[in-house]
């Protein structure tokens, strides 16, 4: 039986490393290919200790199999800062949806919703009017994306999520069949809360 926890402040600290385990899992495949490392992802996921940040965790026992993460928008990375300067919404109004992770086996029962919901009611108890989040852009003919891949738009529309027109950050990472890394395009999505 799956479970769900709903976790802020100090209550994420004990699970960091689960976290940081089910990014470099999850993260691996397409569409991000990211070739992480433990010590770069546990400094990474110190932001989501900070006040207003938010984990939604899914367990299988105690084995974390699954978890999304959130944070207000002014405290994530300076790139997605950038990538809404010419927007009209103050970054204090938004709610960034950030990590969406699950293992493969544990997709279809429901839990995307279970993590949109969570992170939502954060941003909606942090009184804020937008929830925001990105995804990588990855070229059609990658020689690594799957046959058998389906996009993730379909979802994340009838969420009433929409794509921003050229509001995209650009972050660099080593993918897992490169030598170093590369400058990657990520769109943002945004809906009214």
């Amino acid at each position: 039986m799956i479970t769900t926890r709903v976790l802020t402040g100090a209550a994420v600290a004990p699970v960091i490393d689960d976290l940081a385990g089910l990014r470099i899992a999850v993260f691996r495949d397409w569409p991000y290919l990211y070739d992480g490392d433990l010590a770069h992802e546990r400094d990474y996921l110190q932001a989501y200790l900070a006040p207003g940040a938010v984990v939604v965790a899914a367990y299988d026992g105690t084995r974390m199999v699954g978890a999304a993460t959130g944070a207000p928008m002014e405290d994530h990375a300076e790139g997605f800062r950038q990538a809404f300067a010419g927007r009209p919404e103050n970054l204090t109004d938004i709610f960034y949806c950030a990590e969406s992770l699950l293992l493969p086996e544990y997709r279809g029962r429901g839990l995307g919703h279970v993590f949109f919901d969570g992170r939502e009611a954060q941003g909606r108890a942090l009184g804020r009017r937008y929830s925001a989040f990105c995804s990588v852009e990855r070229s059609q003919d990658h020689p690594l994306r799957p046959a058998d891949y389906r996009p993730l738009d379909g979802f994340w529309r009838k969420r009433g999520y929409a794509p921003l027109p050229g509001v995209i950050a650009h972050f660099d990472w080593k993918d897992v069949d490169a030598e170093s890394e590369t400058r990657k395009s990520l769109q943002f999505w945004m809906k009214s809360l």
